[in-house]
């Protein structure tokens, strides 16, 4: 288990509560020098942390709390870390079996034994045939294969991921994630990883973090932080295109500069007559050629078509608000959808999840904000 909990104001503020079981894939997202690399950093001991506590399997690494005169800070070296750098990191003028071997040179072990131990590890990453090849002659791919063997190489109690898949073409990509999934089932150690891209912390994270200018904003597992984000900034922050502002009262959800009122129940924590911010997830739309008694008339406004599946951009009659619907090809055909097309569209109001109004720069965002959502 590793647990962090950051509170600091200087050089960056940094305000991070999160724990990361073994054999748990827990992910940092969040916008371009939000603070995702600096937390990976400071739990390595590559960034000196000023304030708050680090711990690994029952180890203190890291302790400078002001309710408590017990003070440690472990060196880098100390800290039993594996770390995935972006761009890789290898020793240029070292072949990939040498770039594995030097975590292993103080582990007490021969030149053979250390050898042994590193071409068992690029074996496992499926490139033991390149063991003597220099970084220069291999790909994107290879090279992080060779980086996240030397990673693992000294067994470590936890591994860091800074954005490893970036750089990597989309088929290499999806290799590399197989073989982190099939990782996972071995090492039994937490694994944290920082990346921009939504769809791949979706896809590997059991549960995800959002960041914000160095604040951990909300963390949940991806379909409850995807369907049921904290506030407004951490739905901006994780993509959802449906996102509208109204007025909670008494169970009735106001839709702004629309006529359609929502009945939401909500688990009290919203003030009378509030200004919310409210999303509703693609399972809570429909759209069909008649009308009924809660439909809103709709109009075709754009359809991009993404393969066999189309974004259509609908704008609601007497209204300034446009609402977003993914549609399959098949769906598309059957209903005639084309520019201008008048529909009907339903909102399933038992999927509407209503969240306090937080501007960017309102400090009050950062209220509980570890919290998974209201």
């Amino acid at each position: 288990m590793l647990k962090v909990k950051l509170n600091q104001t200087a050089p960056m503020p940094i305000q991070i509560d999160l724990e990361c079981a073994s054999g748990e894939l827990h992910a940092l997202v969040g916008p371009s020098g939000s603070g995702k690399t600096t937390v990976l950093r400071t739990i390595a001991g590559l960034r000196q942390a000023s304030s708050g506590k680090i711990e690994c399997d029952s180890e203190i690494w890291f302790e400078n709390q002001a309710f408590s005169s017990s003070k440690k800070s472990l060196s880098a070296a100390q800290r039993s870390c594996g770390f995935l750098f972006q761009q890789y990191a290898l020793f240029p003028h070292l072949n990939a079996i040498e770039n594995v071997c030097i975590p292993l040179q103080n582990s007490g072990s021969n030149s053979n034994k250390r050898k042994s131990i590193a071409r068992e590890w690029l074996e496992q990453m499926g490139i033991s045939d390149l063991a003597e090849r220099m970084p220069h002659q291999l790909s994107g791919g290879q090279q992080q294969r060779v980086a996240l063997a030397r990673a693992l190489a000294r067994q470590p109690k936890v591994l860091l991921l800074d954005e490893p898949f970036s750089a990597i073409d989309a088929p290499t990509r999806q290799s590399l994630y197989k073989t982190l999934a099939d990782l996972r089932k071995d090492l039994n150690i937490p694994i944290l990883l920082v990346t921009h891209d939504l769809r791949e912390a979706d896809l590997l994270a059991d549960r995800i973090t959002v960041i914000d200018q160095g604040i951990g904003l909300q963390t949940a597992p991806p379909k409850i932080l995807f369907q049921k984000p904290r506030n407004s900034r951490v739905a901006e922050l994780v993509g959802i295109s449906n996102m509208f502002h109204g007025v909670f009262d008494s169970g009735k959800l106001s839709w702004d500069d629309c006529e359609h009122v929502f009945s939401v129940t909500d688990k009290g924590k919203i003030p009378p007559n509030s200004r919310v911010a409210w999303v509703v997830p693609q399972s809570g739309l429909s759209v069909h050629i008649n009308p009924s008694t809660i439909s809103v008339q709709a109009t075709v406004e754009k359809i991009s078509s993404l393969g066999q599946i189309a974004v259509i951009q609908f704008s609601i009659a007497n209204s300034i608000n446009t609402i977003e619907w993914e549609a399959s090809s098949a769906e598309v055909k059957r209903l005639q959808l084309k520019l201008d097309s008048q529909m009907h569209l339903e909102i399933d109001s038992s999927q509407i999840h209503i969240m306090p109004l937080r501007l960017i720069n309102d400090p009050r965002r950062f209220q509980g904000s570890t919290l998974a959502g209201a």
